[in-house]
């Protein structure tokens, strides 16, 4: 699946938020911890938007899926200095599930880093989630650490720029 996410602007910060609450709940009803409901406020996203980070993808529902993109991320890779560009909030609306869109955006990401010339791609997911660490490890990722946060562990996982499983 080819897909051209566009620069999420001002208008777009309720919907990638909704989408977030949309997913939260979903995965709290199944006991999917990744999410918790309500953990991340929307002036949050809003500020991020205002900030470039985020990408989105529209069909004529809305908003079909989103990623966060970024160049550092100190709060879970700390003080890492390597090259990378890192990848947050990966959404898909459950209407788009299995259509191959979150890693459609993943791949868009690597042709960023490419474009940066970066040498990593970089994600995480919560240590408790196991069936993420299956669906990165086959798009190619490894895990290369693990960091504490309060209350759960980090996957930090990675793969070279180019690099495709």
């Amino acid at each position: 699946m080819d897909v051209e996410p566009q620069q999420a602007t001002a208008a777009d910060a309720p919907a990638i938020h909704a989408l977030r609450r949309s997913l939260e709940e979903w995965m709290a009803a199944r006991g999917i911890d990744q999410w918790p409901v309500g953990s991340v406020p929307a002036e949050r996203i809003g500020a991020q938007v205002a900030d470039g980070q985020w990408w989105v993808v529209r069909d004529d529902a809305g908003l079909l899926g989103s990623v966060r993109v970024i160049g550092t991320d100190p709060e879970y890779w700390g003080d890492d200095d390597a090259p990378a560009l890192y990848v947050h909030g990966l959404m898909v609306d459950r209407r788009a599930s299995g259509t191959g869109l979150g890693r459609a955006l993943v791949e868009w990401a690597g042709e960023r880093a490419r474009a940066a010339g970066v040498t990593w791609l970089r994600l995480d997911h919560r240590a408790s989630n196991p069936h993420l660490d299956d669906v990165y490890r086959a798009w190619g990722f490894e895990p290369v650490g693990v960091t504490d946060r309060p209350g759960f562990e980090v996957v930090l996982m990675q793969r070279a720029v180019g690099q495709e499983p």
